[in-house]
């Protein structure tokens, strides 16, 4: 995946939302409903064209996660953005199903990529311990727990993951992916409404990762574990069968950083590069 824009093509970045209750996530399945495969065709569609013109996305998120600030970039050739740069935005709303929204369509400064450029992404995961349950009005976006918690508990025990580690004990692995990422913020709230949110901010995230960190953080917040056991957990470096990977729906992607125009080529190269945390790197057993 280049960050070179082929000649006679210009990049351009959409930041758009979605409700993940009806997709089989971002990436475009044969036989499945998808985000990417709903933007894919409805850009197909408006600018009239007869290829498909593949988007780049920030966060793959799974079935059933929502997204409030997604970004993707696509590669469009120069005579397709001219003509429908002006009432790109607008066709775009007519076309796309409801539950799922671009807001802004821009031309990317040089070596954007919504992936490879983005420093940071922003999670949030929302959670209810009304003994009643959660309002109805909200039961696609909130997950219910049916204990109460304890935030105090939950922030103390989160202080414990935070940095750069070895995220293999609160991932889903993949062939050749790194589970070492930098987890800058973790931390909950009680919500004036009674909603307990979670933030969770990092370099990048492995599958399952933030659902995981969750489902540990809940265990100890409804007093099941200690607020020590998440980082034990962590450094055992071993997937512990008493971490469950909680629902998807709790789960919203709410923003993306990116670093100033000059520093995205630098950025992209960095992000690139097979990680390895310092003591792995010395060859330190």
């Amino acid at each position: 995946m280049s960050d070179e824009v082929e000649p006679g093509h210009v990049r351009v970045r959409l930041d758009l939302s979605y409700d993940g209750s009806e997709f089989s996530g971002w990436a475009r399945q044969r036989g499945r409903r998808t985000v990417q495969g709903e933007l894919e065709d409805a850009l197909r569609t408006v600018t009239r064209s007869e290829r498909t013109f593949e988007l780049t996305v920030a966060g793959r998120t799974d079935a059933g996660v929502h997204a409030r600030g997604q970004v993707a970039h696509v590669d469009l050739p120069e005579e397709v953005w001219e003509t429908h740069r002006e009432k790109l935005l607008r066709r775009l709303a007519g076309r796309l199903p409801h539950d799922v929204r671009v807001h802004r369509v821009t031309e990317a400064p040089a070596h954007f990529n919504a992936r490879f450029s983005a420093i940071w992404r922003r999670y949030a995961y929302r959670v209810c311990d009304h003994p009643g349950g959660v309002d109805p009005l909200r039961r696609g976006h909130v997950l219910w727990h049916d204990w109460p918690l304890d935030v105090d508990a939950m922030n103390a025990a989160a202080k414990g993951l935070l940095g750069e580690h070895d995220f293999a004990a609160y991932c889903k692995r993949r062939e050749g992916a790194t589970t070492i990422r930098t987890l800058r913020e973790l931390s909950w709230e009680r919500l004036p409404d009674g909603t307990v949110e979670a933030r969770v901010v990092a370099d990048a995230f492995c599958h399952n990762m933030v659902r995981s960190l969750v489902g540990a953080l809940l265990f100890v917040g409804d007093g099941h574990r200690p607020p020590s056991w998440p980082a034990e957990v962590l450094a055992a470096g071993v997937r512990d069968s008493a971490v469950h990977v909680v629902r998807p729906h709790g789960l919203t992607l709410e923003e993306v950083g990116y670093p100033a125009d000059e520093l995205l080529a630098a950025r992209n190269a960095e992000a690139r590069n097979r990680r390895t945390l310092p003591s792995v790197a010395a060859g330190c057993c």
